[in-house]
């Protein structure tokens, strides 16, 4: 079996980071690559070896795999983790990288091939009894032909790009009346993102909720899952909030769920760490969507509550070692929740809010975890994802875990861009999701920009330590001193001084 000893992370930011911390635990050299862009990175700082493969854009840096086996070649390389987004799913990558003599941690390029494809993945299951929602079982292009299945199926129908992924290509389309248009951006928003402008049509599934399982799988034929993560909270059929397990899966159907991806997995000759993707109606029927190919962003609450590394688990199996972990060893203990922070403005519709992290402090403490690819006086670039960090919290129960994630966000101090923090807090604290009785219509029907909790001034927390510090200093007299406008006084000079002391 191959020896990992020099491991490149084809990527950037937060999961660059994380891989390379788990390679080092492991007695493995790690070598990053950056953009121009990213050339102070901490990624970059943190790597033992790190190159520099292009310009800002993506398309000319982290999208080059020619230049990212070039490295390798250059440095003695082994192995290459793509971590996710980028070069990540591209079957293609995955196979120069093998027909270059190197490991790819991740699955085969067979598999991500398959599975790259909503309806070839269906295909594939279609032989192990998987439910699947009802919808058509190859690609269409044909408007005509489209309409009639889509009234056949029964409205509202699900339009989405057969190439697709976060969000792209996808529409509800509720009525025969509006067809044509929600038609006609889906196949321009698949051609403009894909390259392809197919799509299927399925029955939209009213009231939805996203679960989804994580998969690991050997070289062996040895396939278990590790449980379920919620991610119903979406913007832009974009996640932004995690937790795991889900508040609404009894013993039954989490096992049910399970048994389901295994097979989706095995169908696909699947090694590596995957996820498979379902929509859980209101009755709590579960339908197969898609698998991802690739360590997800959520992976860490997964971690949490089975305390399983999932990057190292990618590595064992990429060296070709058999699974340690059998199905009867794995638990759920506690609970696990995550927020993703953006640097993005939720009271303006998420709309990206790239600047300079003049301030940035990570909240710290029991059960609290950052990932995260940023330090104070960094800029947030504007060519790629504007996804500052992962805040993660665990708890016993679902209630602390809930509770724990609210004195982070408080404790969290980033001034200089608008992030998602303050619309975390606001799902923390809303009754539909402490309840547990919400889908991923939560932010369409909830949330309106009026109802944000402001985060904290950065100010605030160095106000409040000058004044415990006053207050517990005995040698002075506790005299309050009140400054009214125009008027000197103690009270005045405060925040004008605190920065000397």
């Amino acid at each position: 079996m191959p020896t990992i000893h020099k491991l490149l992370v084809a990527n950037r930011g937060e999961i660059a980071l994380r891989v390379m911390r788990t390679a080092r635990e492991m007695g493995i050299k790690t070598v990053a690559i950056y953009s121009e862009a990213d050339r102070n990175a901490l990624h970059v700082r943190y790597a033992d070896e790190a190159v520099c493969v292009g310009p800002a854009p993506s398309a000319e840096s982290y999208l080059r795999a020619d230049a990212i086996i070039d490295v390798c070649r250059q440095l003695n390389v082994d192995a290459i983790h793509p971590g996710y987004g980028f070069l990540s799913e591209n079957a293609n990558f995955a196979r120069l990288v093998r027909e270059a003599g190197l490991i790819f941690v991740g699955p085969s390029p067979e598999a991500i091939e398959v599975m790259g494809s909503k309806l070839a993945a269906k295909a594939a299951v279609a032989a192990y009894d998987i439910p699947m929602v009802p919808g058509t079982p190859s690609a269409i292009t044909d408007r005509s032909e489209a309409r009639t299945i889509s009234a056949q199926i029964g409205y509202p129908v699900l339009i989405k790009a057969s190439a697709g992924g976060g969000g792209k290509g996808m529409r509800v389309v509720e009525n025969d009346a509006e067809f044509d248009e929600q038609m006609d951006r889906a196949v321009s928003e698949a051609i403009s993102a894909f390259g392809d402008g197919s799509v299927f049509i399925e029955k939209y599934v009213t009231s939805p909720r996203h679960i989804e399982i994580q998969v690991l799988g050997d070289q062996h034929g040895n396939i278990i899952h590790l449980f379920e993560r919620e991610c119903s909270v979406q913007r832009r059929h974009q996640k932004v909030v995690e937790e795991a397990p889900s508040a609404i899966l009894t013993p039954e159907i989490r096992e049910a769920m399970g048994q389901a991806a295994v097979a989706v997995a095995r169908a696909c000759g699947y090694y590596g760490a995957g996820t498979v993707e379902f929509i859980v109606n209101d009755n709590l029927d579960f339908y197969f969507l898609e698998m991802n190919t690739r360590l997800q962003v959520e992976h860490p609450v997964t971690e949490q509550i089975t305390g399983v590394d999932l990057v190292r688990q990618m590595i064992y199996i990429a060296e070709g070692k058999p699974l340690a972990i059998k199905q009867e060893d794995l638990q759920i203990k506690g609970h696990a929740m995550e927020v993703r922070v953006y640097a993005e403005d939720p009271a303006n519709n998420f709309l990206p809010d790239v600047g300079t992290l003049d301030t940035y402090v990570r909240p710290q403490g029991n059960g609290v975890r950052v990932d995260d690819g940023f330090e104070q006086g960094m800029a947030i670039p504007i060519y790629y994802d504007p996804m500052i960090a992962k805040l993660i919290t665990y708890g016993d129960t679902r209630a602390e875990a809930i509770q724990k994630m609210i004195r982070a966000i408080d404790e969290y101090q980033i001034s200089g861009v608008q992030t998602t923090l303050p619309f975390g807090r606001f799902v923390m604290e809303h009754e539909a999701f402490r309840s547990g009785q919400f889908d991923t219509g939560f932010v369409g029907q909830y949330f309106t920009p009026d109802k944000l909790t402001p985060a904290p001034s950065a100010d605030e927390p160095a106000l409040a330590a000058v004044l415990a510090a006053y207050l517990m200093d005995t040698s002075k007299p506790k005299v309050a001193t009140v400054a009214t406008n125009g008027a000197s006084g103690s009270a005045s000079k405060w925040k004008m001084n605190r920065s000397r002391l």
